[in-house]
């Protein structure tokens, strides 16, 4: 008997379906969950029938709520059944036929005795029968998440997935409804440091793949907004430290007044900077990163890549000033670009980075 959970949110199943899952029932999964997340009423009798096979369970969505939703309530099915909770892991499958049940089988053989661990079935989009739609949205998809999260993922949408049972928790009341669920359950599970494995499986795509519920336009929106989620977040906390700033610094011109000009200009800079960065490292720190981390495993850190920073724009300013001869205040803009998206990747990965193990 397999030890593994499989669970299949499922639109308008085809005429395929329903083998499939014999299939696998005759591969001596005993657990099986289908969603029917709100299908038509013709495919009504499909889902009664399977519901009497002993090793299946229906759960029934009255309107369709998303593979997203799908996916959390059969989590949260199983994490409420005493029996259920003591498998060894669960494997998310579509329910278009296009994982094989071989490759099921598979990550089921590498789920076993496994603990805090989440396995990706891994396409190759490289092989012609893939569309090139598909093959374009991959190749975004996971250059972004590399830029954004660090990780370097082959396909970052791929449907068959192995969970481990004791990470189930971690994933059961995320943000994602459609699609864009499955790219939040990539980015959990860097945040709290659940280890990904990539397991490679066959490339299949039924008919250019004319049978996905997949809205190019729409739920590719919802995906990449989510990836962007944290860097919005963070240019947003940078514009805000920036107003502080220059708020601080005509305060402190005022307050200050009584100073030679030189004194007076360095003291409100200095000043000004210690309010705002303050602030950009507490907001960062709770908000942005969500960081664990105590402040004083991260404060002494922050200021030292905030006088690094400094200092490398300084220099890099001067120094293409006297190669170019471009206005001081364009190169400053160009050179603080890049220098904000290297900041944003140190805090991410270095100093606020915490792993919840």
């Amino acid at each position: 008997m397999k030890n593994c959970i499989i669970v299949i949110p499922v639109l308008d199943p085809n005429d395929a379906f329903t083998p499939y899952v014999k299939q696998l029932v005759q591969e001596d999964f005993k657990s099986i969950i289908i969603v029917n997340d709100g299908s038509s009423n013709e495919k009504t009798q499909i889902f009664e029938k399977l519901d009497e096979l002993p090793e299946v369970t229906v759960l029934t969505h009255a309107v369709n709520m998303g593979k997203g939703r799908a996916l959390k309530n059969a989590f949260n099915y199983i994490l409420n059944d005493p029996e259920l909770s003591t498998q060894d892991g669960v494997i998310t499958v579509d329910g278009d036929g296009q994982h094989k049940v071989s490759d099921v089988l598979k990550l089921c053989s590498e789920l076993e005795g496994k603990s805090s661990s989440l396995l990706l079935g891994v396409r190759h989009f490289q092989e012609d029968n893939v569309p090139w739609t598909s093959r374009m949205g991959n190749t975004i998809t996971r250059r972004l998440f590399k830029l954004l999260y660090g990780e370097g993922l082959n396909d970052t949408q791929t449907g068959l997935r192995g969970l481990s049972t004791d990470i189930l928790p971690d994933f059961a009341a995320i943000e994602g409804e459609r699609y864009s669920y499955e790219t939040n359950m990539l980015i959990v599970a860097i945040h709290k440091g659940i280890a990904i494995k990539e397991v490679t499986i066959a490339t299949v795509y039924i008919k250019d793949n004319e049978e996905s519920h997949f809205n190019p336009v729409k739920d590719s929106v919802e995906i990449y907004v989510l990836l962007f989620k944290n860097f919005f977040k963070f240019m947003s906390v940078s514009f805000t430290s920036f107003l502080i700033d220059i708020s601080f610094f005509q305060i402190f011109l005022f307050i200050l007044g009584f100073l030679m000009t030189r004194r007076r200009i360095i003291a409100a800079t200095l000043l000004a900077r210690a309010v705002s960065s303050l602030f950009n490292y507490t907001v960062n720190r709770k908000w942005v990163f969500e960081s664990k981390k105590r402040w004083k495993h991260t404060l002494f850190s922050y200021y030292g890549l905030v006088a690094v920073e400094a200092m490398a724009s300084g220099l890099s300013v001067y120094w293409l000033f006297q190669l170019t001869g471009i206005k001081e205040v364009i190169l400053k803009v160009f050179v603080d670009a890049i220098l904000f998206m290297i900041s944003y990747r140190i805090q991410k990965f270095l100093i606020f980075k915490s792993h919840e193990n």
